[in-house]
C-alpha cells in the first residue's frame, strides 16, 4: 500500500521546468540566430567597454532626421545615467522635417514613441515597430487617416520608416532583445527633426515661424533634447489634451 501511495504522488507530481527567457524565444527565428551569430560578441564587448552588463541592460534610442543618425544609449539598471554606446547611420529616410499627420504622406514621425514589436519576419530582413500614432498624433493628425506600420528596419528604402540597412539592424535588434531579456519593459525612442542645439533650433523656428504645428512640437522636443543632454536621463513625457507634451 505504501508503494502504491508513492507511485500515485510520483505520477501526479509535475516536473519543474526552467522558464524560457525572452532571448531564447527570439532565437527560435532564423534571422535572429543570424543576427546573434554576427553581432552578439560585438554588442557584449561594446557594453562591457562602458561597464554595462547584458544581464542588467536598459537602453534608450534617439533618431535625428537631418543628420540621418540613430543613437543607442545604455546603462545598467542600477546606474543613474545613460551613456552613448552606439550610433548607426540611417541609410534612407523619406519625407522632410516635421511630424507625420496622415497616411501616405511619406513622413517619418517626430515625437516621443516606444518600440512595441520586434519583427523577425520583416520584408526588410528585421524590423522594430514604432508605436505611431501616439496620443499626440491621434489628436493632431487627420482623423481616420493617420496611417500606421512605422518601423526601423533593414534594407535601404523608406516610405515613412527609418532604414538602417541589414548589417546595422542586426546589431540594433540584438541590443533590443538583450534589454528586454534583462527585464526592460519598454524601449523608448525620441525622433527629432535634427540635433536641436540652440543655433539649429533658432534656424528652424525662424524658417518655419508660420507653421504652428511644427513650432509647437519642436518646442517640446527641444526641452526633451536639452534635459537629456544635461542629465543623460530620458525626461518624463505626458501627453496633454491639446496634443502638446509636458516634459519634465
Amino acid at each position: 500500500m505504501k508503494y502504491l501511495i508513492i507511485l500515485f504522488f510520483l505520477f501526479f507530481l509535475k516536473p519543474e521546468t526552467t522558464p524560457v527567457s525572452f532571448r531564447e524565444k527570439q532565437l527560435n527565428y532564423t534571422r535572429v540566430r543570424e543576427a546573434y551569430h554576427s553581432k552578439e560578441k560585438i554588442v557584449i564587448k561594446t557594453l562591457a567597454d562602458h561597464g554595462i552588463s547584458r544581464d542588467s541592460l536598459q537602453i534608450y534610442l534617439r533618431a535625428f532626421k537631418t543628420e540621418k543618425k540613430v543613437e543607442v544609449w545604455a546603462k545598467n539598471t542600477c546606474d543613474s545615467a545613460f551613456a552613448l554606446v552606439r550610433e548607426f547611420p540611417i541609410c534612407e529616410i523619406s519625407g522632410e522635417i516635421g511630424p507625420k499627420r496622415r497616411s501616405q504622406d511619406l513622413q517619418v514621425p517626430e515625437g516621443f514613441y516606444r518600440i512595441n514589436e520586434l519583427n523577425p519576419y520583416s520584408k526588410y530582413y528585421l524590423s522594430m515597430k514604432i508605436n505611431y500614432p501616439n496620443a499626440s498624433d491621434s489628436i493632431r493628425g487627420v482623423k481616420g487617416r493617420l496611417g500606421n506600420l512605422i518601423y526601423i528596419h533593414g534594407g535601404c528604402e523608406s516610405s515613412g520608416c527609418i532604414s538602417i540597412a541589414d548589417d546595422k539592424i542586426k546589431e540594433l535588434f540584438v541590443y533590443c532583445i538583450e534589454a528586454y531579456n534583462a527585464g526592460q519593459k519598454e524601449i523608448n525612442i525620441a525622433i527629432y527633426p535634427a540635433r536641436l542645439d540652440d543655433k539649429t533650433y533658432a534656424r528652424l523656428t525662424t524658417g518655419y515661424s508660420k507653421n504652428k504645428d511644427k513650432i509647437s512640437l519642436w518646442a517640446d522636443l527641444k526641452k526633451s533634447y536639452d534635459l537629456f543632454n544635461q542629465k543623460k536621463v530620458p525626461p518624463t513625457v505626458r501627453f496633454l489634451p491639446d496634443g502638446t507634451h509636458e516634459v519634465n
